[in-house]
Formats: structure tokens, C-alpha cells, sequence
């Protein structure tokens, strides 16, 4: 719909890259004593992309919240990322979204129609992804964010975790990078409709499709790339799983300005947020300076990083062939600490 509202001209940072640094969150998170029960099955020692508490034998709740201030201006579409980008979280872990309540601040001056459009863009997404958006909660808000609390299911034996990548296994992507570059370089007017279009096509794309056709091969770890960027959710996965990631960067793959934009010197503002986080634990000397960033660019309703056994993986690739799904080997896990290049 059109409106003369801009809503990404009312924040300072919209997206994925509007995340509490993570390192200072886990610095946070250091002195807050985690929540102990036998069936809470993921909480946050670790951490993990939501919380996993089992109801019995056969049923486990997966229970996540996000929500960020808008990336773009268009009403529909700011809704229909935001929402996608909560929902990616239950699918990271291996879970069906069964249940969302909107999460969401507004400038009273903001025209209704552009938040009925939030709204409405948000609630046709929960629907795609076989859920129900039953209510949530609206405050005044000078700066407008928008986002959900999502409740899902799975079976308890069949949770996807962050921690559990193993030696030997193969990497994958499952969708491009570079949705902040890309945002970044319209915005800055050097990239056009035709780049953008690329960028809102992936980030409203849900990792439904990807997940199911992931769950068969039983992955021993897989995480969604937001907001840390690929550099920062491969540190993640490499230092809970004991293991070191060796990315190829030379395969990333990449929305169509994404690299452009890096050439020209441009950064989104969670950039270096993202490499303090990684300082030290990331040997990544001799890359392309246009893959460097690329690497460290904060993702909004990112794909999948999956780590895989290496023997699954012509098959894998087979399967998302057949059903026409994005697939990127990226590189292995290894023996080791840390994130390094091949």
C-alpha cells in the first residue's frame, strides 16, 4: 500500500543491526543465573536461538521474542520482515510455529494505516507459516519497533542446537548475504528498486521450506545468521561446540549490490560491533576486503547455517536442487577453536 509515512527515517538503526552488541551481552548475560528445571531443555546455559521446555515424551515448546525498529519505509514490508525474522528462530530450531503475539511501539502521530499495514503484513506471514497470531501488546514510542513472541513445537529428541557441530561435518547456507549492505547502499542512493527487491524478497522469504527439507538429515547443529553477521554466528557455533569453523569464502554467496556497496567503503552500523565480538577468535588474514565485510554485515531474517556429516551432504545438496531451494557449502568443521579461512 502506499503511505506517506517513512518509517525508517524516524531510527537511528532498524534490522538485525539494531542487536545489543554481543559481547556485551554475554557479559550481561555472565552474572545473570540461568533458570534450572530437569525439562527445561535449552535455556541459556547456552544460550541458543529460543528456549526449549518439554511438556512430556513426544511434545516440547520452543519460545522465542524478536523485534527491532524498521530497515526500510514501506509499512507492508516492515511488518512482513519482522515477522518472518521471529518465526526464522522457531525453524532454527527445528520446530513448527504453532502461536505469535505482536510485540509493537508507534509514534501516535504515525498514521493508522501504515500501522494497520504493519500489522496486517505481519499476521498474513504468521499464516504462511501455519500459525496463529492470536493478540500481543501496543505502547507509544517515539522510535516505531515491531516483532513477535513466538511459540512452537517438536519433538524433544529432535531439537536443532547451536552447540552440537562436529568435527568432519560440512557447512551450508541457506540463503545469501549482504541484506544490510544492500539496505545501506539504497539508502545511500548508490544501489536501485531491482537491488532492494532482491534484498526484501530474501529477508520476507521464511526458512520453513529450508528447515523441512533439512530435517530428514538429522544436522548436528544449525543456528539462523542475523544480526552477528556470518563471522559472528559461525564464532558462536565453533566456540560452544568446542570445534573450529574453516569457512571458504571464495563460495558465500551474496545479494546482488551486496559486494558493491563493501567496494565503496560503506558499512552498516553493526559492523564493527560484530568484529569486537569475534576479535581474537577469528583468523581471517588475506581475505578480500569485500568478503571481509560481507562477513561481518548484520543479517536480517538470515538463512540457516547448518553443519552437517560431510557424508550427507551430496544428498543434501540433491534435495535442495530438487525443490528449487538456495543451498551454499561454505566450508567444514574441523578439529580446534575459533572461526578460520581455508
Amino acid at each position: 500500500m502506499e503511505t506517506t509515512a517513512r518509517l525508517a527515517g524516524l531510527e537511528a538503526g532498524g534490522g538485525c543491526a539494531a542487536k545489543y552488541a554481543a559481547g556485551r551481552l554475554e557479559e550481561l548475560l555472565a552474572g545473570f543465573a540461568p533458570a534450572e528445571s530437569e525439562n527445561l531443555l535449552v535455556g541459556l546455559s547456552p544460550a541458543d536461538d529460543a528456549a526449549v521446555y518439554k511438556l512430556d515424551d513426544e511434545r516440547a515448546l520452543i519460545f522465542t521474542t524478536d523485534f527491532f525498529p524498521p530497515m526500510v519505509d514501506d509499512p507492508a514490508l516492515f511488518g512482513a520482515i519482522a515477522a518472518v525474522n521471529a518465526l526464522n528462530d522457531v525453524f532454527a530450531m527445528g520446530g513448527k510455529p504453532l502461536l505469535a503475539l505482536s510485540v509493537a511501539a508507534f509514534p501516535e502521530e504515525l498514521p493508522l494505516e501504515a500501522v494497520r499495514a504493519v500489522f496486517d503484513a505481519a499476521a498474513a506471514k504468521v499464516e504462511e507459516a501455519g500459525a496463529l497470531l492470536a493478540g500481543g501488546h501496543t505502547i507509544r514510542d517515539e522510535e516505531p519497533k515491531y516483532g513477535l513472541a513466538v511459540i512452537g513445537t517438536a519433538h524433544p529428541d529432535a531439537i536443532w542446537r547451536k552447540n552440537t557441530a562436529q568435527p568432519g561435518d560440512a557447512l551450508y547456507l541457506t540463503k545469501p548475504l549482504g541484506t544490510g549492505l544492500v539496505l545501506t547502499g539504497v539508502r545511500k542512493q548508490v544501489l536501485g528498486e531491482d537491488e532492494l527487491q532482491s534484498a526484501a524478497a530474501t529477508m520476507t522469504q521464511l526458512n520453513d521450506r529450508a528447515a523441512e527439507a533439512l530435517r530428514s538429515f538429522e544436522p548436528s547443529a544449525v543456528t539462523d545468521v542475523t544480526g552477528f553477521g556470518l563471522f559472528g554466528h559461525a564464532h558462536e557455533m565453533a566456540e560452544r561446540s568446542a570445534v573450529r569453523l574453516v569457512l571458504d569464502p571464495a563460495s558465500f554467496p551474496a545479494l546482488p549490490g551486496a559486494l558493491a556497496v563493501a567496494r565503496r567503503g560503506l558499512r552498516t552500523g553493526g559492523d564493527q560491533r560484530n568484529r569486537d565480538f569475534v576479535a581474537g577468535a577469528a583468523q581471517l588474514d588475506g581475505l578480500p576486503e569485500e568478503l571481509d565485510v560481507l562477513g561481518f554485515d548484520p543479517q536480517t531474517a538470515g538463512g540457516l547455517l547448518v553443519s552437517l556429516p560431510a557424508e550427507k551432504a551430496a544428498v543434501l545438496e540433491t534435495s535442495f536442487a530438487a525443490a528449487g531451494l538456495p543451498l551454499a557449502r561454505i566450508g567444514e568443521v574441523a578439529e580446534g577453536v575459533g572461526v578460520a579461512l581455508t
